[in-house]
This record gives structure tokens, sequence and C-alpha cells, in this order.
């Protein structure tokens, strides 16, 4: 029995991104270990039949001794349980266990970019980067090796840079939404009409442009509208306070709820979903699931966002950094009910096309036999 690694910042990551694809690998026959930040969700990953190994990483920091112990740990599991695949999903994940399996001659690897985040952002163009890029052309630098991408501007930096060729470039649209699960549902009849952001609370994912359009939007729809933040604090620097998330909603036309545990349901009750980011995104799921459920999407034209949305025809694709834009695409969706249900339409018919999780799995589960032979 092939034995599988995946290998994933943290478990409740691998959960909402990752749980169906490694499942699929058990039932195709591969012993597959789970490794990953244990935040209180490991035993979740245990009940279903996954070996699990809480993993030292910490996902936003850049501290030495902590890096180093990431790198340390990987390297001496990789040596002494000499795994057939190890699957490295984001940046810090592939950055040290792309090292650590090419120091210990794992036979196959996957590395799956799903956003390049902080890292490789404008104001990140620094020794930090540079050093980050030599690393990551070294660890790719082998047999036998895939990386995927969600997008084509990830796919386009790593060439660019030298990291990898064209002939270890694999294209997933995404993680997948499983479309038995999310299905179209038309939007509610009665009530508010309600905007949806499903996101960590960061800067970068556009939380406030979307409070300051919504803030313009006030005067005539506050009894129509209402906007819902859905979304726990987090650890990344440009993370929000909850002190400020608190000043900016009124808890009546600008809610926000914290970490939202069935998104499902809170987007069956959305008329929009939106998400004004312009983080390095590599395919954002939330946007993925309010396709399949039927939604019109407004985000922005910036990496990742993009590629859930024809613009016109199941949603808007605004500037990034723009309230203005994303008030007025917003105004259009509110006045116009019919064109919500069009569009809704047209993006279940986009995620039918695209985002199949079925799709997704049999992709992944291609290349652990290429990789396994």
């Amino acid at each position: 029995m092939k034995k599988l690694f995946i290998i994933v910042n943290v478990d409740w990551f691998f959960l909402s991104h990752r749980q169906e694809i490694a499942v699929s690998a058990k039932e195709a026959g591969y012993d597959v270990t789970i490794l990953a930040k244990d935040t209180g969700k490991s035993f979740v990953i245990k009940e279903l039949g996954l070996r699990f190994i809480d993993l030292p990483m910490n996902s936003v920091g850049m501290n030495p001794f902590e890096e180093l112990t990431t790198l340390n740990f990987l390297y001496k599991l990789y040596k002494r349980e000499k795994p057939d695949i190890v699957h490295h999903v984001g940046l810090k994940a592939i950055l040290w266990g792309g090292l650590a399996a090419k120091q210990a001659k794992v036979k196959g690897v996957v590395n799956a970019i799903s956003g390049l985040g902080v890292f490789f952002a404008e104001e990140s163009k620094s020794v930090l980067s540079k050093a980050i890029v030599a690393i990551l052309k070294y660890s790719h630098n082998r047999n036998n090796l895939y990386t995927i991408f969600q997008n084509n501007e990830d796919k386009d930096l790593f060439l660019k840079s030298r990291i990898i060729k064209d002939s270890n470039i694999v294209f997933i649209k995404g993680s997948g939404v499983d479309l038995n699960v999310f299905k179209y549902i038309e939007e509610p009849q009665d009530g508010k009409i309600k905007v949806v952001l499903t996101a960590r609370m960061i800067v970068d994912k556009g939380i406030f442009v979307l409070t300051e359009a919504a803030e313009q939007l006030r005067a005539d729809y506050q009894d129509k509208v209402q906007f819902l933040l859905c979304g726990g604090l987090d650890k990344n620097p440009r993370g929000i306070k909850e002190e400020m998330l608190n000043q900016i909603c009124d808890d009546k036309y600008i809610k926000w709820f914290g970490h939202c545990s069935d998104i499902k349901s809170i987007l069956e009750e959305a008329h929009i979903v939106t998400l004004p980011s312009y983080y390095k995104e590599g395919l954002p799921k939330s946007l993925i699931e309010g396709t399949a459920i039927g939604r019109p999407i407004v985000t922005t034209n910036s990496i990742g966002c993009r590629d859930t949305v024809i613009d016109c025809y199941n949603g808007f694709l605004i500037p990034i950094k723009d309230s203005k834009a994303l008030a007025d695409k917003l105004k259009i969706l509110f006045d116009d009910k019919y064109l919500r249900l069009e569009m809704g339409r047209n993006s279940r018919l986009y995620a039918e096309k695209y985002f199949s999780l079925d799709k997704v799995i049999k992709s992944h589960l291609d290349i652990y036999k290429k990789l396994a032979n």
C-alpha cells in the first residue's frame, strides 16, 4: 500500500478544502496521513479513518527558530516514515515540506498553490521574498514532481521566476464544491435583500471596501438591505481586530457573525455573494460555493477572484479597493430582481462546468497514480 502524506497549515483548513480528496485517496487504496497544526479539529480527521500528526507550524509568522523547527520536523518524519508521495498545500507547507522532501529523497511530490498571500504581495518585494524564491527553485528542481495551480497569475509568476517548468504544471480550478450538497436554490422571496461575504477577517479580503460601499448605500437601502460578514478573526499580520469590527458593524444594517460553521445555510438565505478582495487568492472557496448555490457574484478583477465570474454574465467584476464601484454594482442588483435571478442561474451553470468536486478529486487521484508509478 502506497503511503500518502497530505500537509496543510491547520486542521480546519484541511477539513474545508481537502477532506474529500483524502478520503477518496484512502478508498482508492492509499495509506493516508494528514499533517496539520491541531487547533482542536484533529478528532474529526481521525473519525474519517485518517491518521493525523500534529504539525509544529506557525502559518503566518516568520520567526527563524519556528521555521527551522518545522523544517527539521518534516525532514526527520519523511526520513523515518519514507512516504511514497507527499502533497503540500499552501506556501508555508510547500516551502519547508518541499525542502525536506528533497533532502529526505521522497519519491513523489505534489505542491498545491492555494494563494500566495502576504509573502508575494507587492509590499513584500524584499530580501525575504527573494529568499523564498531561491528555496522554491532548489526544492522544485527534481523529478517526479507536480505543482497544482488554481489561477494563471500564480502559474505565470512561478514560470517567470523559473521555479518550475511547464512539464511540472497541473491546472485545477479551485478545491471544488459538492454540487449534490450545494444545490441550486432560488433566492428567498421574503425579507431584506442579503449581501453575504464569507472570509477570514483580514483587511486585504476587502472587508472595509464592503463596509464603505454599504455606508454609501445606507440612506437609500438601510430598510431594504442587510450586509452580513461571516468569518472569524485571524492571526494574519493584516487581521482586523474585534474592536474595529464592532465599530463598523451596527448589528442591523451591517452585521458581523464571527466564524460561521454552516456556510451552506447562510448562502441559501443570501441574494448576492461578494468578496472585494485584493489578497493574493488561489481561487476563493466562498465564491465557488456561492456560484453553486446560484447567486450573482460581485468580486474584484484580481488574482483568483476573477476566475469565478464572467463579467455581466453571472455577476460583476470591479477594480480593487474601489468601494464606489462596488456600491454601484450592488445597487444595480438591488433594483433588478430578474437580473439577480438570471445571474444566479448562470452562476450555477458556471459551477457545473468548472467547479465540480468529482472532477477535482479525479484530477488529484490521477496525479497520485502517476507519481506512485
